[in-house]
């Protein structure tokens, strides 16, 4: 086992995590990024990105993360490709973390940028159409559907956000949900029921996704979960919008929670209940989700860090005085 030791220790990549490593290395930090199962996140398995600032043309996601990545290793961060199985917290600075290589890793402040997943149905087509029509961000994807027929699948807050937010882009938005009534707050259904853009497909599960001829998503096929028939509908988008699930299962009982497993960290601030120990990104953000949102809390959570350091360095100091 080898002991990678470090100013400033970062678990998982993407904007978040890759912002806080170029602002900390900037400072002197010497950060590590543990990049964990996903390196770059959410965005790796994005098409395109036409809402990150400072790019005239729609870019890549893929190509966006290697960027970061880059520019972050080019200012001095070390990049470990390794998954973080083990974190102790206790007796706060310094943290240490145990890798799936048996490596150990210790920080005298971390920062946590593990992020959340989109919660999928799991049923044929979706993950192979992904970026081809199916999405789990209308904020993201929404734009390249104006004009079009899009549905929105489920019936909690997300998906009647989503689907209010469509019709600014489309004027046939179809919200299917399984049950026979909502889970979203009632203000919301209000605007959603109020809007003449939006129809409703009640009892209705999608058992999968179709492709056309141009490989793009064509159809959904659905059926009904009173009575079981099997219907379609043709669609040029499909929003899945059943909620996320935030990355943090290493944290539970460590540090406090949402009841959606957020973690909770002073307002406006990505500071956690522990000293030293900073959330940025999705992990913490279950309103925004967007990457340029991810990459400011990862700004804010290197430089928290670095009056953390000074702060901790400035009473040491005084105390060996």
């Amino acid at each position: 086992m080898t002991t990678h030791r470090t100013r400033m220790l970062i678990i998982g990549s993407g904007p978040a995590g890759y912002s806080a490593a170029i602002y900390g290395a900037r400072a002197g930090m010497e950060p590590i990024v543990v990049q964990g199962l996903q390196p770059g996140g959410q965005l790796t398995i994005t098409t395109d990105v036409e809402n990150y600032p400072g790019f005239a043309d729609v870019i890549q996601g893929p190509w966006l993360m290697e960027q970061m990545q880059a520019q972050a290793e080019h200012v001095g961060t070390r990049m470990m490709w390794d998954t973080i199985v083990e974190v102790d917290l206790e007796g706060g600075s310094p943290f240490r973390a145990i890798g799936d290589s048996g490596d150990e890793y210790v920080g005298d402040v971390l920062v946590i940028a593990t992020g959340a997943q989109a919660k999928w149905l799991g049923v044929p087509g979706e993950q192979e159409l992904g970026g081809k029509g199916v999405s789990a961000c209308a904020t993201c994807d929404g734009f390249f559907y104006r004009g079009k027929k899009v549905a929105v699948i489920g019936g909690g807050n997300t998906a009647v956000e989503e689907a209010l937010y469509l019709t600014n882009h489309s004027d046939d938005v179809t919200l299917i949900h399984r049950r026979d009534e909502l889970r979203s707050e009632k203000i919301l259904q209000e605007r959603l029921f109020k809007s003449d853009k939006i129809s409703t497909l009640w009892n209705k599960t999608v058992e999968r996704f179709v492709a056309g001829e141009n490989g793009a998503l064509a159809k959904l096929e659905l059926v009904d979960t009173v009575t079981g028939e099997k219907s379609e509908l043709e669609v040029d988008g499909a929003f899945v919008a059943i909620g996320h699930a935030p990355a943090t299962e290493l944290f539970k009982g460590k540090l406090p929670m949402d009841d959606s497993g957020y973690l909770l960290v002073e307002p406006g601030t990505p500071k956690t209940a522990i000293p030293g120990v900073f959330a940025c990104g999705d992990v913490m953000d279950h309103t925004y989700r967007q990457a340029v949102t991810a990459a400011g809390t990862g700004c804010m959570a290197a430089l928290d860090a670095e009056r953390f350091l000074a702060t901790l360095e400035f009473a040491e100091k005084e105390a060996a005085e």
